[in-house]
């Protein structure tokens, strides 16, 4: 039997990473499981009383913020399974989820990484993810599929490949991720996993998503509220992904759109939503990728834990 490592990220979150791994031993019938948890740099250390609490799971602490790549290249370093279950902290898995993932790599050597259908916990008969459409590289715009829409298995003849997998769960093919590399850590939060799936692509393998496998997600259908960290790392970001994955025709296309389309939608939307202090954050995002290497890890914005 392969074994399977759950590697999963907590940060301040100490109740739902305890909320997955009581599911994950309520659901999981996966006999040879390996589960480690890090502590990306929470203000308080949860690692020694679970340690004792939970005697079987591998725990490893950051006393920084690493970044969702940085915090699950840390468990992936450890990680001893054939196959490599990365999860979100605020998710809850089902019966033969991993059985499902498993056999669905095991009868399709060339797929890299396959991601499960994912439904909102609190809504749990609506989609999150179904899959994503392929990127347009030109505005580094794509969709995903079936989102907030009722599950009624209308996309569940889409079992195959897809454009990209989703960050809340994914399963990794360890000599797939040995020939791609680990997450790329540029990013700090935001594109990573879109990056890592162009760097599978590039190394030869396919991207799935399974519909037959299903994953809840915690994170509520109203998300996306603005912060300046997120307003920051995703225009910064977004300009980065083509920087780092497209040739010079398309960057000399992209660039335009993004300064003449992008940006000044942004601006305008924050002057009508009198978030003034966000357009400096926007300028410093798009200054960040004229000033700094695409492979710069110095991120441009102070990260508070």
């Amino acid at each position: 039997m392969s074994r399977v490592s759950i590697v999963t990220v907590n940060f301040n979150h100490s109740y739902l990473t305890e909320a997955l791994l009581a599911s994950i031993a309520a659901k999981n019938t996966w006999k040879d499981l390996e589960v480690i948890v890090v502590d990306n740099g929470s203000m308080d250390n949860p690692v020694p009383a679970w340690i004792e609490k939970y005697p079987d799971v591998k725990f490893i602490r950051s006393d920084v913020n690493l970044g969702f790549a940085g915090g699950n290249n840390l468990g992936l370093k450890i990680a001893t399974g054939d196959y490599l279950f990365l999860i979100n902290n605020d998710t809850e898995i089902t019966n033969d989820l991993i059985e499902t993932l498993v056999a669905t790599l095991e009868e399709h050597p060339e797929i890299g990484i396959v991601s499960p259908k994912i439904r909102y916990f609190d809504q749990p008969e609506m989609l999150q993810y179904a899959g994503f459409t392929p990127m347009d590289y030109y505005t580094c715009r794509n969709k995903c599929i079936g989102y907030q829409e009722m599950d009624e298995g209308q996309y569940d003849n889409l079992t195959g490949p897809t454009g990209y997998v989703h960050g809340a769960a994914m399963m990794v093919r360890r000599t797939a991720m040995e020939k791609a590399g680990l997450m790329p850590e540029v990013y700090f939060l935001y594109y990573e996993e879109m990056d890592w799936v162009e760097r599978f692509k590039k190394a030869g393998y396919t991207i799935w998503v399974n519909m037959q496998a299903l994953i809840f997600h915690k994170e509520s259908v109203s998300v996306g509220g603005r912060s300046a960290l997120k307003e920051y790392f995703m225009n910064r970001n977004r300009i980065l992904f083509i920087r780092r994955n497209c040739g010079i025709g398309i960057r000399l296309v992209f660039w335009p759109y993004f300064i003449g389309v992008v940006a000044t939608r942004n601006i305008i939307a924050y002057a009508q939503e009198k978030q003034w202090s966000f357009i400096p954050v926007l300028l410093r995002a798009i200054w960040w990728n004229v000033t700094h290497g695409k492979n710069s890890t110095h991120l441009g914005f102070k990260i508070k834990n």
